[in-house]
């Protein structure tokens, strides 16, 4: 009989990995499954923290940092299974916080907690997962999971969309989702709660994580400038017409689309009409700004894309998400050489930032998607 799992063996032959980040979701994951009779073995990955001077402990409300470590190792004691810490410091800095660090260098606007799916945790502990002799691994993120028909494994977006994190694991590989179990995709955050309590979990009514596990209280600059201490270079904030409207201490200060806080005056435009950042150019050190209707895009390129379905040759209709908290909007999608897509928008659209990415469904099926490398308007 296939068990709960979709595996071919009883629950207590069945080893799961579950990755515990310290957090309720991971927490309800793991100790649900231990309820239900599968030989659970919990994974927590100690990450970089930029707070932490050595020797000292840190405690966050982010994942994999010094409490959420004791956190999950407690939640394992109590429920009676298993629980080793890696340390993955490393690994983290190189393929997450560097690259975060010179993407902003770079005028783009990253989203580092993609690439930690795509590398640490679904690259590293998946491998770490195969070398403990694991059927499966599971996490607590809140995305489905389903084999259809011809037995391939499909991701659907969680049943609820308000906590839905899809957009964050885009780049999953069909290898990967294989092997990958999703406990919590059917289920509200409430319920989550819920079942924490109902199952006495210290973590049952620990907050959410509400910032970059690296990023304390929002600070991206300050993260940049200790990781790459010469990236504040003055130079001008032009106007899209050419005039000079000011200075800036150094472009990672500015994203696509933003509008508060670009240290010009007002009155420059007619009406007083407000001034968005239209572009970053790293070349040449400017800041580009314009009004709203500058930001108007109805063209998306991409690369580095994974799909976990075929794109038909002459494009495909599709539901997209270029920023992980907008709901979805019509588009097509064609794909190109060299592993890289075009999208066109019916309706053009603003604020579309390289170093984001667009991830693509029909109806609640994640297609895959690609890193946004440049937007036009045609």
């Amino acid at each position: 009989m296939v068990n709960s799992l979709g595996i071919d063996k009883a629950p207590k032959d069945t080893r799961v990995v579950v990755a515990m980040s310290g957090g309720v979701d991971s927490s309800v994951a793991a100790a649900l499954l231990h309820e239900q009779g599968y030989d659970v073995i919990g994974v927590t990955l100690q990450l970089y923290d930029m707070g932490a001077k050595a020797g000292e402990e840190v405690k966050t409300k982010t994942c994999c940092a010094g409490q959420d470590i004791y956190d999950a190792k407690r939640v394992a004691e109590n429920c009676g299974f298993p629980h080793y810490v890696l340390n993955y410091e490393s690994n983290f800095r190189e393929s997450v916080i560097d690259e975060f660090a010179d993407s902003y260098i770079k005028g783009q606007t990253p989203i580092p907690c993609v690439r930690c799916n795509q590398s640490v945790k679904f690259r590293d502990l998946l491998e770490v997962a195969h070398d403990l002799g694991a059927d499966c691994m599971a996490t607590g993120h809140y995305i489905k999971r389903s084999v259809n028909n011809d037995g391939v494994a499909e991701l659907h977006r969680a049943h609820d969309h308000g906590k839905d994190q899809s957009y964050f694991l885009f780049a999953t590989t069909q290898d990967q989702l294989n092997f990958l179990r999703f406990p919590l995709g059917g289920w509200s955050k409430d319920k989550t709660r819920i079942e924490a309590q109902r199952l006495g979990l210290l973590t049952a009514d620990k907050p959410d994580s509400q910032d970059i596990c690296f990023v304390p209280h929002g600070d991206y600059a300050s993260v940049v400038k200790k990781i790459r201490p010469d990236a504040e270079k003055p130079g001008n904030i032009t106007h899209i017409d050419g005039r000079v409207l000011g200075t800036h201490n150094g472009i990672i200060h500015y994203t696509i689309g933003q509008r508060k806080r670009l240290g010009i005056g007002g009155g420059i435009s007619e009406n007083n009409e407000p001034l968005y950042v239209v572009s970053v150019n790293p070349t040449s050190n400017e800041v580009i700004v314009g009004p709203k209707a500058a930001l108007a895009r109805n063209v998306i390129h991409i690369t580095d894309c994974n799909w976990l379905k075929d794109i038909p040759e002459g494009g495909i209709d599709v539901d997209l998400k270029f920023r992980s908290v907008m709901k979805p909007i019509r588009a097509q999608i064609n794909r190109e050489q060299n592993n890289t897509a075009k999208i066109h928008l019916p309706e053009a659209q603003y604020g579309i930032s390289p170093g984001q990415a667009a991830v693509c469904y029909i109806n609640d099926r994640v297609l895959g998607g690609g890193w946004i490398v440049g937007t036009n308007k045609i």
